[in-house]
């Protein structure tokens, strides 16, 4: 049996040519009464904007703030950031498979 060894840098050039950009990213809200509500952002920075110029500022605040919904078009969604227990950010990538139909 022959046994292939490679170097740190044969690893690092492996991980460079299999690494993958993601198409958009799935940001779930999960919320104090147990639902969960998913909003998607085309990229890591605009959900970055989003959360602290707007979520971060207002977490204590039981005022309404709106959430961008840029895949729905005439829909809206408005939470009230202290009702707001967690929040689940996942990479989407453009091979993914769709888990709704």
């Amino acid at each position: 049996m022959q046994q292939v060894v490679h170097n740190e840098l044969d690893v690092f050039n492996d991980a460079k040519i299999m690494s993958r950009t993601p198409h958009e990213y799935a940001v779930y809200l999960l919320m104090e009464s147990g639902h969960r509500e998913e909003v998607r952002f085309p990229t890591f920075q605009e959900f970055q904007k989003w959360y602290s110029g707007s979520l971060t500022p207002k977490s204590d605040s039981n005022d309404f703030i709106n959430v961008p919904i840029k895949n729905i078009q005439g829909e809206y969604m408005v939470v009230r950031p202290s009702r707001i227990v967690a929040i689940r950010v996942e990479p989407i990538f453009t091979s993914s498979v769709e888990r709704f139909t």
